[in-house]
């Protein structure tokens, strides 16, 4: 089953488990029953803040609207105009020690973003920036794309877990012998050293972002 279609199932069962009318349910999220109806038939995509609503209305969280975790792909890819794509991608808060990344424990919900044909192949996981340390290339609350893979290039920017960190750090890499060095862009900030008395991993290149106004 497409994912609109799923979503839109699921908000069905929660409106009727609610006793609500499509009527009743469009008046609170401030839309009309005709879209209330293309939601649940799943030929028009209920955005995030949607979810959100219809999340506090029934009481429930975002994730039960999407499919069980061990029957749906970390990404999944549904067609916009020609040559654009949109990807549901797991966002991930933080990372449990020898879990896959996007093990359900570790994640905050989905994010959706287009790219252009064809989407990178692999995992695609999302990570929230948290701080300034890459500014100005990438802001602080920029929500930033990571393509799962456990090397990266020197001066390619990656997701790095430093070693009992349970959240990831976005940082620039630098091989220096057996170390690696993790280079902020801003230079108000120091370098974080990768090495034998402080170890740490590559989960992710970073592949692009996305920031509020």
């Amino acid at each position: 089953m497409e994912l609109s279609k799923y979503i839109g199932k699921r908000i069905k069962e929660f409106r009727k488990a609610h006793n609500l009318t499509t009527e009743e349910l469009a008046e609170k999220i401030g839309t009309t029953r005709a879209t209330v109806t293309r939601y649940e038939n799943g030929v028009r995509k209920a955005n995030q803040d949607v979810l959100f609503q219809l999340a506090d209305i029934f009481n429930v969280s975002v994730d039960d609207f999407f499919p069980p975790r061990d029957s749906m792909p970390s990404n999944i890819i549904y067609p916009l105009s020609s040559g654009l794509q949109q990807v549901s991608i797991p966002l991930v808060g933080t990372i449990a020690c020898g879990d896959p990344i996007t093990a359900e424990e570790n994640l905050d919900g989905y994010i959706e973003e287009t790219f252009e044909k064809p989407v990178p192949s692999g995992t695609l996981f999302a990570l929230r920036c948290k701080g300034h340390s890459m500014e100005p290339t990438i802001p602080d609350k920029a929500i930033v794309v990571i393509h799962e893979q456990p090397e990266v290039e020197d001066g390619e920017i990656a997701a790095v877990q430093v070693d009992h960190d349970t959240e990831a750090t976005l940082k620039r890499i630098k091989h220096q012998g057996n170390m690696i060095l993790l280079l902020p862009d801003n230079k108000n900030y120091d370098p974080i050293v990768l090495n034998e008395d402080n170890p740490g991993r590559i989960i992710g290149k970073a592949i692009k972002y996305s920031a509020p106004l």
